[in-house]
């Protein structure tokens, strides 16, 4: 079974990422996180956090001369303001306990709501977890994850389809278009395939910066290469699209999930929704269409996998909302931390780790192995079941 779980607050000493379940002999390197994490830090519309931090892995166990052992993975990633927070975000009796002090909680954060579950008097306490600054660590381990899937043949890659209102159609990449889209969205600022709609985006960005505001968007992530049969009918926690969706609304600020066409097939007919099958004999069943999003029943069905996440605008607002002060009851502004004015395309790289990790660990349930070649002759004696029923497995 596959694990992941992160650790580590946005101003402590750093972020840790523990792997356990992976298979002995994926080769894996530090320089390969590092440029995930260096795509999750860019994008236009980021804050001034982004200006401090330069994201570099330290592995600290599990992985030896550029293989994985099958042990648990460690890694570390440090905050490189932490030393701007010594005494106030440090684990020993803090020299300056009231320094930084949150008792204004700024609506849409985990502020107010945190500070009540957990009975916390300085919400500092909690937004320093709930911060998206977590969502580096998920990076880093997606970085793995995608390490373990291509190795199968499967590609993820994502695309900021909306934002602040402008949005523009999705290019949706195959096995031959997938280098011409990533060379596209590779000189885009926003992670945009479309160059000409990514002006609009800018724009909307630089007026929202200007008025004090902040904004959200959309963005689609999908797996190219997915084999039939991940996840599972029989449980509803073994259904894919359940899980996926579940890991997707885990990033901080994303609010609505669809899996393929999902919103818009619930406005149309099951005629103009279902993807039809088709039959060639030499090459076996295939389909013309994917509203399904690659899934059918909970389980993935041999198409691209297509994720379509929504964002809300970052409660930080630069002009703060009003709030109420629990030290003193009375009304007032919201804390303004440090923030973005935009964030989806940071957002659209952890959508990718997500969805690496859920389909990761589903790759496991069906394939695993305790080392890579178990893996590699579970998987291939599954492909060549596929290639007597379905094109995939040509």
């Amino acid at each position: 079974m596959l694990k992941f779980i992160s650790a580590g607050e946005s101003h402590g000493k750093g972020l840790i990422g523990i792997i356990e379940g992976l298979p002995a002999g994926l080769e894996i390197s530090a320089g390969e996180i590092d440029a995930e994490l260096k795509r999750r830090q860019g994008g236009y519309g980021r804050g001034g956090r982004m200006a401090i931090e330069t994201d570099e892995v330290e592995i600290i166990s599990g992985i030896r001369n550029g293989m994985t052992l099958g042990s648990p993975i460690s890694f570390f990633i440090a905050n490189r303001d932490h030393e701007n927070w010594q005494g106030i975000m440090d684990s020993g009796v803090l020299e300056k306990p009231g320094e930084k002090k949150v008792t204004r909680p700024r609506p849409g954060h985990a502020d107010l709501a945190g500070a009540i579950k957990y009975r916390h008097e300085d919400m500092r306490n909690v937004l320093e977890r709930a911060s998206a600054r977590e969502t580096a660590v998920r990076v880093a381990a997606g970085a793995i994850f995608k390490k373990l899937l291509r190795e199968f043949g499967i590609y993820i890659y994502s695309e900021v389809v909306g934002v602040g209102g402008v949005t523009c159609s999705a290019f949706r990449p195959d096995r031959e278009t997938l280098a011409y889209f990533m060379e596209l969205t590779g000189k885009s600022q926003l992670g945009s395939a479309d160059l000409n709609k990514e002006e609009e985006m800018i724009k909307v960005i630089d007026r929202a910066r200007r008025q004090g505001e902040s904004l959200g968007g959309i963005f689609e992530t999908g797996a190219i290469g997915v084999s039939p049969g991940l996840g599972s009918h029989i449980s509803f926690d073994r259904r894919l699209d359940a899980r996926l969706a579940g890991l997707l609304m885990s990033i901080p600020a994303i609010k609505a999930v669809e899996i393929g066409e999902g919103t818009a097939n619930a406005e149309k007919t099951g005629t103009m929704v279902h993807d039809e099958l088709y039959y060639d004999p030499p090459g076996g069943l295939y389909r013309k269409t994917n509203h399904a999003g690659g899934i059918e029943g909970g389980i993935s069905n041999g198409e691209t996998i297509l994720v379509r996440a929504y964002m809300k605008p970052i409660p930080t607002q630069y002009k703060p909302l009003q709030s109420v002060n629990i030290a003193s009851w009375q009304e007032e502004s919201a804390t303004v931390e440090r923030s973005d004015i935009c964030a989806v395309p940071a957002a659209a790289v952890v959508g990718e780790a997500m969805l690496a990790f859920g389909l990761a660990e589903a790759l496991m349930e069906q394939s695993g192995g305790d080392s890579m070649a178990q893996m590699r002759q579970n998987y291939e004696s599954y492909r060549k079941y596929l290639q007597k029923v379905w094109q995939w497995g040509i």
